[in-house]
């Protein structure tokens, strides 16, 4: 799998691709929509087992090579409950999310508030492989649980 991104050609395939490459995958119903000559909007849900999804929203631009993310939005729920969610919405005044600055992730308690540093997410490289592998985690200390 593609390490960062090269054209919109690329990353359609890697989304379209992610159930190949990740079998903890049950179904996706993630699109790659084309909007314009320059810009592309990803949505759609990653479907695991034990009733754990990922929501995708991403944001696509690639008037330029290499092309980039320039906004992003992923929830990780089980069934009804929202369990953590990952945005890149800036928090200057927040010293603790400086070192992955904008990219954070927000956790209970109070889901809303409670942000901790996101390392490894960017917006140059894909960053639906971490997320996926976070939710494998999270699926097995589940599934051990029970």
């Amino acid at each position: 799998m593609n390490s960062e991104f090269r054209t919109a050609e690329d990353y359609e395939l890697f989304l379209y691709s992610l159930p190949n490459h990740f079998s903890s995958i049950r179904r996706s119903t993630l699109t790659f929509v084309r909007l314009g000559t320059s810009l592309a909007r990803i949505l759609g849900e990653l479907f695991f087992d034990l009733d754990i999804r990922i929501v995708v929203r991403e944001r696509f631009v690639y008037h330029r090579l290499p092309a980039v993310l320039d906004w992003y939005g992923y929830e990780v729920w089980r069934g009804d409950t929202k369990l953590y969610w990952y945005d890149p919405q800036p928090h200057p005044n927040d010293p603790e999310l400086q070192t992955t600055y904008p990219h954070h992730k927000h956790v209970p308690p109070d889901i809303k508030h409670h942000r901790v540093p996101a390392p490894g997410l960017s917006f140059v490289r894909p960053n639906l492989p971490l997320i996926i592998a976070e939710v494998e985690q999270l699926n097995s200390s589940v599934a051990g649980a029970q």
